[in-house]
């Protein structure tokens, strides 16, 4: 995988795992952008993977949320999926 594909699968799954925590605390995108003093459209970027995320951002929806940083945090293989809550990786093997 190259370096620009590799960007993109990483911001891919924290867009996918920002999305699965926000859905198990059954907030809405209009309450976590918010929460988290975001435009709704730029949190509807971010869970599609379409923007990158400054760190301060996620620090504001990883508060916003109240969930842990494994939770949002891209793992080491970004095609690795993470389940919900910060749990173990949904896959076996790690």
């Amino acid at each position: 995988m190259d370096n620009l594909d590799e960007k993109k699968a990483r911001l891919k799954q924290f867009g996918g795992n920002l999305r699965r925590a926000r859905v198990a605390r059954k907030i809405t995108q209009e309450v976590l952008s918010e929460k988290a003093d975001l435009n709704i459209r730029t949190l509807q970027k971010m869970e599609a993977g379409e923007t990158n995320v400054l760190i301060t951002t996620a620090i504001r929806l990883q508060r916003a949320l109240g969930c842990p940083w494994r939770e949002l945090l891209p793992t080491a293989n970004p095609e690795q999926k993470t389940s919900v809550a910060g749990r173990k990786p949904c896959h076996k093997g790690t």
